[in-house]
């Protein structure tokens, strides 16, 4: 899955110069229903916050999200601003109970998956 939903990212995200962080929504089979940018930030990063997330997956009826953005730098390594609003978003969503599936990272041509890393079941961590 995670392959499909950074080719979703990549087609909407590439070519842009700024951060932009999108929210896809999943209906229960895990097929996108719809995305929402939800921030569009500087060069470097985007605001984020959990409320704005999460606001358009339950106005979706959403059963889960994955998470992107872009980096236009072209370094995928997450930052540490990425570290913390992963695991703000995985804890708000088990909350309520719309989990975060991936938190993806991509570039034009690249991506980074949490859950490729192994760190989406562990507390969500980076």
């Amino acid at each position: 899955m995670p392959q499909a939903a950074a080719r979703y990212a990549q087609e909407i995200l590439s070519g842009e110069d700024r951060e932009h962080f999108l929210a896809l929504h999943l209906d229960s089979r895990h097929q996108v229903v719809s995305v929402e940018v939800v921030s569009v930030g500087t060069l470097g990063s985007s605001i984020v916050h959990p409320r704005e997330v999460f606001k358009g997956a339950i106005l979706a009826n959403s059963a889960a999200v994955i998470c992107a953005h872009n980096h236009p730098s072209g370094d995928l390594n997450p930052s540490r601003e990425d570290h913390e609003i992963l695991k703000r978003l995985a804890e708000a969503g088990r909350l309520l109970g719309i989990p975060v599936l991936d938190f993806l990272i991509v570039s034009d041509d690249e991506f980074w998956s949490a859950s490729e890393h192994g760190v989406m079941g562990s507390g969500a961590t980076l």
